[in-house]
């Protein structure tokens, strides 16, 4: 083992890269996405050093253009689950005792292959496979990505270096060792970055994985298996599976060494979930960590004293970005009497400008949403608010899917706090609105933190610094992540931790130090150096 305290690179966040016209970034992104678009892949489960086909196979569509084939991918049977879950543990035998350097240098190598060679392609993979314009992808597949990978390293140096005091006569220590067993990594279709990051933090921290990314996003997720595998990540340590959620589920949570769960998704899943582990709980060697970040029914709430143009601005960003398939997502807001009228004429005049369509045209601003049962789900209340009495689609309401999944980036205004939409969490581009009397302020602060079970993020937009500091204070538990004047959207690692409460999850915080401790085990050493020979303390003398 190598001699020395050893300092990691300063972590900085990467730069987000223009893509305008005529820049080298712009040409390079649009000749992978045309490459890619034009071939197909075949994407095996990794399983230790095996690169495993079934036969059992599915194929991966783009859901602006649902009848184009892309690739297929294949489907793991129970004992491809096994052998994943012995994979790992093999494989943690010498993962789990390398040096933290050479842990570190393995991932600090994958952010530079993101932030060179590889950026054109995950940008153009995740265009491609969910539907992202090119700054979507560029703040997802690459920048954040590349942020978790150099900032978690100096999280764990930070991790390891904190240590208990000592004195004289005694020397202490605290190690930070991996979890006893394997973790299990559940990823969504929504960002590559924290499909990414899942399997990286636990690995990181000198865990081995078994990773199952989303049906929806194995397009992209095939990049970062090449990234990581070309910066060295041994075999088995990252394990990949494909197939049923449920199967793969149980497998996994009933094998005595699971050890931790870092899971992004839904709700009612995580919930279930918690209640196997729960249910297994006596077959474990260890208690499992359990790390989730689920849903969000994200608030954007305008004091009367706010600027419109900004209210309007970032509402929109916030709701309409990636289609609305954030959990940060702006799904409703709260806007009042005295400004809606100004409020309602710029929005509309806005959402006239958004362009929708394929990726590849960079001047739209809308694409698809990701799959037919999401397109499904909401056109259905988008239908139901066109029927019902408290409610009324002021802006958008169109959908069609005879070539993608396109939903029109709707605006319901609603008489009712508690109608549906205020409250479901719909993971599209659909926005309701409710309007407050000025004079109700302070009644509707206690309406944004009652109205949801989540409480992921949220907004606050005044120019009254006494307003703000009373929003701050009322909804200190209705969002984990909370913005002033700005939109509840587009967490920097570094810079602000994300992660909710309630029925939002576990509030662990990627993007921090917070995460990472939560796959290590840490031991305390005690050394003393001139040990007592005798039991007798002092007080026992005559």
């Amino acid at each position: 083992m190598l001699k020395g305290f050893f300092n990691v690179p300063k972590a900085v966040n990467e730069p987000v890269k223009s893509y305008k016209p005529g820049s080298p970034e712009k040409e390079a992104v649009l000749a992978a996405y045309r490459k890619m678009y034009s071939e197909t892949i075949d994407v095996p489960m990794y399983i230790g050093s095996e690169q495993i086909k079934t036969g059992n196979t599915r194929t991966m569509t783009p859901p602006h253009d649902h009848q184009h084939v892309v690739g297929t991918y294949h489907l793991a049977e129970k004992k491809h689950i096994d052998q994943a879950i012995a994979s790992a543990l093999e494989a943690r035998k010498k993962w789990s005792q390398m040096a933290w350097e050479q842990r570190a240098a393995i991932f600090l190598k994958a952010a530079e292959l993101i932030a060179g060679p590889y950026r054109a392609r995950i940008n153009a993979a995740t265009m491609i496979a969910q539907s992202k314009n090119i700054f979507q992808a560029e703040i997802d597949a690459s920048c954040e990505l590349i942020d978790f990978l150099r900032y978690n390293v100096a999280f764990m140096t930070q991790i390891y270096a904190d240590q208990p005091s000592s004195d004289s006569a005694v020397w202490n220590r605290l190690e930070y060792r991996p979890l006893e067993g394997f973790v299990y990594a559940i990823t969504p279709f929504n960002f590559t970055a924290i499909a990414a990051n899942l399997p990286a933090s636990a690995a990181m921290m000198g865990n081995t994985v078994v990773w199952k990314p989303s049906d929806s996003q194995v397009f992209s997720a095939k990049i970062i298996i090449d990234v990581f595998k070309e910066a060295g990540v041994p075999d088995g340590v990252i394990n990949v599976v494909f197939g049923d959620p449920v199967m793969i589920t149980d497998t996994v949570l009933a094998h005595p060494d699971f050890a931790g769960v870092h899971y992004t998704g839904s709700t009612f899943v995580f919930k279930e979930i918690w209640k196997k582990i729960g249910s297994n709980i006596h077959s474990y060697k260890t208690y499992p960590r359990i790390v989730g970040e689920t849903g969000g029914k994200d608030f954007v709430l305008a004091h009367p004293s706010a600027n419109v143009s900004q209210v309007v601005a970032n509402t929109l960003r916030g709701a309409f970005e990636f289609q609305g398939q954030k959990c940060s997502a702006a799904s409703r807001a709260y806007f009042p009497k005295s400004l809606w009228p100004a409020i309602k004429e710029e929005m509309g005049r806005e959402l006239a400008t958004m362009k929708m369509g394929s990726p590849e045209d960079f001047s739209n601003f809308i694409t698809a949403v990701i799959h037919e049962g999401s397109f499904d789900k909401l056109a259905g209340f988008i239908d139901q608010a066109k029927k019902d009495a408290d409610a009324e689609v002021i802006f958008g309401g169109n959908y069609d899917k005879s070539k993608g999944y396109f939903v029109e980036p709707t605006v319901i205004l609603t008489s009712n706090p508690k109608y549906t939409t205020m409250e479901t969490e719909l993971f599209g581009p659909v926005l309701t609105v409710y309007v407050y009397e000025d004079a109700d302020w302070k009644n509707t602060l206690k309406l944004v933190d009652e109205t949801s079970e989540y409480a992921l993020t949220g907004a606050v937009f005044s120019q009254d610094r006494y307003a703000i500091e009373e929003a701050t204070v009322a909804l200190q538990n209705a969002a984990g992540n909370f913005y002033v004047n700005d939109k509840p959207t587009g967490a920097v690692v570094g810079m602000q931790p994300f992660g909710g409460a309630r029925a939002s999850g576990t509030n662990d915080k990627a993007g921090s130090a917070l995460n990472l401790l939560r796959w290590v085990s840490p031991r305390t050493i005690k050394e003393t150096f001139v040990t007592p020979d005798n039991y007798r303390y002092p007080f026992l003398g005559e």
